[in-house]
């Protein structure tokens, strides 16, 4: 993925109506809605939607030219030039949101992202039998943003815990934070729960691993 990602550690495996309550959160949440399997969505969800507010000046917020590139340049190769496409910033963040592990699908994936982790293991309190990615498709501040915010409102109806990576320095920011269940890994892997995840979006020195 070309942004951030954050994992949800589940210790059993989603029953039927969680994955229903899943779905249906993810249908309200995006203005485009694809699922390439059971419970594998391919979503975009305005920021909005999770509560961010659009702070930039009205002209920002509107299509605008870009005459030095010339009127006959497509939109596609705009978004191979700068990663987005400035014709039409509107705020809906590409994401690929996902269930994995063993019956449901990217097992390899599940087995690679949990292979040889007791310390992480200590702090859960259980073994993981599957997992959540939340993999935003763009490394804008905001998709840092919706990442974890979208990851925090899957949690509430999943459950489950958040695991994310750390930048170097960042252990020290999160460990006073609420919600936070420990930090392994030498200082490189925070585990916490959906309110950390809002804490940490609220903090100054708030960005997640790319």
């Amino acid at each position: 993925m070309s942004g951030p990602t954050l994992v949800i550690d589940l210790a059993e495996p989603l029953s039927v109506a969680a994955l229903e309550e899943f779905r249906a959160l993810m249908v309200g949440l995006s203005s485009h809605f694809a699922e390439k399997r059971p419970g594998f969505f391919d979503v975009n969800v305005p920021a909005l939607r999770l509560g961010v507010e659009d702070t930039r000046d009205e002209d920002w917020r509107k299509p605008f030219p870009l005459p030095l590139l010339g009127d006959t340049v497509a939109e596609e190769e705009l978004m191979a030039l700068v990663g987005f496409s400035p014709l039409r910033e509107d705020w809906r963040r590409p994401f690929l949101v996902y269930l994995m592990g063993p019956g449901v699908g990217d097992e390899s994936i599940f087995e690679a992202e949990h292979e040889g982790e007791p310390e992480v293991e200590a702090v859960l309190g259980f073994r993981p039998t599957h997992a959540v990615n939340v993999s935003a498709c763009c490394n804008r501040e905001i998709d840092h943003v919706t990442t974890a915010l979208l990851t925090a409102a899957v949690m509430d109806v999943i459950g489950g815990v958040a695991k994310a990576e750390l930048l170097n320095g960042q252990a020290s920011v999160v460990a006073g934070l609420p919600g936070v269940l420990g930090i392994t890994d030498d200082d490189w892997t925070v585990l916490g729960t959906a309110e950390f995840l809002r804490a940490w979006v609220g903090h100054p020195a708030f960005r997640l691993v790319k």
